[in-house]
């Protein structure tokens, strides 16, 4: 039993309490009746991002905004001595990140305060996001791959035949029409090739994710010409991984192409920019596997946003915001860096349309599964 004696400031200044709180990976705050904190253990430190030796003493909803009415559930439970769960609640933190989190509030013996455990949800929101992404991708793939072979087959017979129709038919002026039928076929042709994106196996070798941009950004420089700027926000400790750099240069391409083409189409001519912004992320998880180093590459641009009806479809082949675009680039982008261990997330709103690049910094050998290393 934990006896009369039993309070938030007992709980935090007792050597025993304190160990075993402090050793939880659940981050763990105590506070007062006035919901002031009393303690709170590492973890809970690192999720609100703040320092206990700093806010010792000071009413937790401070640090969060949850709705208009921060704290009054709380504020209830310590006066009625009562607890309460809340699933997928959304906080926003003092720094302006926004979480999902599952906490439980319980009260303490004697009415003595609250102890409120939180449970971030974001990084098992964004694994289960991650595999059904990954999962329905090679669905779509699958389904490419069957459609192409079907329709190819076919077109093959279609402009063997109208050759042959060519040959045999002795007015030259019914060549117009054979000549549309072989043109229509070979279009149909290619794009289905574009559909199924590079067939031939990834030569991996040490690249540089810099020599990569500034190889897209000459190519996006003479397409452009002075009507978009580019500007690098490097990280230059970025070390060099193992990667098929024609292949990564076609991904990135097609991410940077796009920016730019919707820049130009909403007559952004000249305040129209692209960041292309790298950056190392440690202990990360891309679907379920956890990676030590991950290169973050970032391509930010200004421009109109892509419409929230097609956000999450953009990475389907044949989807696309652009009236003039074709709904494959991206779709292809994804699948070469999927090859790549690694994944592209996209982010837009009016203003600015983010396409985050993750990826892993090991060999291929050195991946290690998320059942075994958890994220930290």
């Amino acid at each position: 039993m934990l006896g009369s004696k039993t309070t938030t400031d007992t709980m935090a200044t007792d050597p025993n309490y304190r160990h075993l709180i402090d050793s939880l990976n659940t981050a763990v705050v105590l506070v007062d009746n006035q919901l002031r904190i009393r303690h709170m253990n590492p973890a809970a430190e690192m999720l609100l991002a703040i320092s206990f030796s700093q806010v010792h003493g000071t009413p937790l909803v401070h640090y969060f905004r949850e709705g208009q009415h921060t704290g009054d559930e709380m504020q209830l439970a310590a006066e009625q001595s009562h607890n309460y769960t809340k699933r997928q609640a959304h906080w926003q933190l003092h720094t302006g990140k926004k979480l999902t989190v599952d906490y439980s509030v319980t009260p303490l013996p004697e009415s003595e305060g609250l102890t409120i455990e939180i449970h971030s949800l974001d990084r098992l929101l964004r694994i289960s996001r991650e595999e059904a992404l990954i999962s329905s991708q090679e669905t779509t793939r699958n389904l490419v791959r069957s459609m192409a072979h079907e329709i190819k087959n076919p077109l093959g017979g279609i402009r063997g035949a109208a050759q042959l129709l060519e040959r045999e038919l002795h007015d030259k002026s019914l060549d117009e029409f054979t000549q549309i039928i072989i043109s229509e076929v070979d279009r149909l042709k290619n794009l289905v090739d574009r559909m199924l994106g590079p067939r031939q196996p990834l030569k991996f070798t040490e690249t540089n994710i810099h020599e990569v941009l500034e190889h897209v950004a000459s190519v996006i420089k003479v397409e452009a010409g002075e009507s978009v700027r580019l500007k690098r926000d490097y990280d230059p400790s970025i070390p060099e991984f193992p990667g098929d750099k024609e292949q990564l240069v076609q991904a990135l391409l097609n991410i940077i192409r796009n920016a730019m083409q919707a820049l130009q189409e909403a007559g952004l001519n000249e305040s129209g920019e692209i960041v292309m912004r790298t950056r190392i992320q440690r202990q990360f998880t891309i679907g379920r596997t956890h990676h030590n180093l991950v290169c973050r590459v970032e391509i930010v641009d200004n421009g109109p946003g892509i419409p929230p009806e097609l956000i999450e479809d953009i990475f389907y082949p044949m989807i696309s915001g652009r009236a003039e675009g074709t709904g494959l680039g991206l779709a292809i982008s994804q699948h070469l860096i999927q090859q790549h261990h690694g994944l592209i997330e996209c982010d837009s709103r009016p203003g600015q349309t983010k396409f985050t690049i993750y990826l892993p910094l090991e060999h291929k050998s050195d991946l290690k599964s998320e059942d075994n290393h958890a994220e930290a």
